[in-house]
C-alpha cells in the first residue's frame, strides 16, 4: 500500500485565512484514485496538515501548476460557484509540436470519453462543448518544418477533462511529452509540457482581486 508522502512547503504559493494555493508537481495526482496504489496525492498530503481541506478543482496527474484548496466548507462552496459560473481566468503554458497558423486562435471542438482505463477522450460531435483560446508566445530557435516547437499560452473557456491535450492534438499540434495524445518519437520529453501558470479571480467572500502565478518549470525544446 502506498501512503501519502510529505507536503513540500515550496509547493505553497499562498496561504491566508481559509484559502490555500498550491503549485502541484507533475506526476502527482490531485486527489486519491481508486485502490491503494493510487492513495498518494496532493490532497492526501495536504490533509495530513489540514484534515478539513477540500479541493476546488483538479489537474491531470501529468500537468503541473496552480490549484486552489479551501480550508472551510463556506469558502469551498463559494469558490466552486465561481468556477461553475466561469468567473475564474485560468492560464496555462504548453509547448507543442510544430507552429500553428497565425499568432492566436480559438478551438471550438466538442469532446467525449471513449475509454475508461486509462481515461481517454477524443473530438466527438455528440460530446460536450469545449472552447480553448490560444496565443503564440515563442517558437524554438532551432529546427525547421515539423521539427519546430511552439510555446503557447492557453485559456480554457470550459473545463473538460483532457480538454487542452485533446484540442491541441486535434489541430495537429500535440503537446510535447504527452504519453496519451502525443506522437511517439516526436517531441520526446521526460514530462508533459503543460503547466497551469496563472489563476485570476475575485475572492468570493472579501471581493479582493487575486492574481496567482507559478513559473513554468520546463524549457521550450530546441530539437
Amino acid at each position: 500500500m502506498v501512503m501519502a508522502g510529505p507536503l513540500n512547503p515550496n509547493w505553497i504559493v499562498h496561504h491566508a485565512g481559509d484559502l490555500l494555493v498550491l503549485n502541484k508537481p507533475t506526476g502527482l495526482l490531485s486527489q486519491p484514485g481508486l485502490g491503494p496504489d493510487l492513495a498518494d496525492s496532493l490532497m492526501s498530503r495536504v490533509q495530513l496538515h489540514w484534515p478539513q481541506a477540500r479541493l476546488v478543482h483538479r489537474l491531470d496527474r501529468d500537468t503541473s501548476g496552480l490549484l486552489l484548496v479551501a480550508l472551510s466548507r463556506e469558502l469551498h462552496r463559494a469558490l466552486s460557484r465561481l468556477f461553475a459560473e466561469r468567473q475564474v481566468v485560468k492560464r496555462y503554458v504548453a509547448d507543442v509540436c510544430g507552429v500553428p497558423t497565425g499568432l492566436e486562435g480559438r478551438i471550438e471542438l466538442p469532446i467525449a470519453k471513449f475509454q475508461h482505463r486509462p481515461p481517454l477522450y477524443r473530438v466527438d460531435q455528440a460530446g460536450k462543448s469545449c472552447i480553448t483560446s490560444w496565443r503564440q508566445v515563442a517558437v524554438s530557435p532551432i529546427g525547421q518544418g515539423s521539427s519546430l516547437y511552439s510555446r503557447l499560452e492557453l485559456k480554457p473557456l470550459t473545463g473538460r477533462s483532457h480538454q487542452l491535450r485533446v484540442h491541441l492534438q486535434a489541430i495537429g499540434h500535440p503537446i510535447v511529452g504527452d504519453p496519451l495524445y502525443g506522437v511517439q518519437g516526436v517531441g520526446s520529453s521526460d514530462r508533459l509540457h503543460l503547466h497551469a501558470s496563472g489563476l485570476d479571480l475575485r475572492h468570493p467572500l472579501s471581493g479582493q482581486l487575486m492574481v496567482f502565478e507559478a513559473a513554468v518549470p520546463f524549457q521550450l525544446p530546441t530539437r
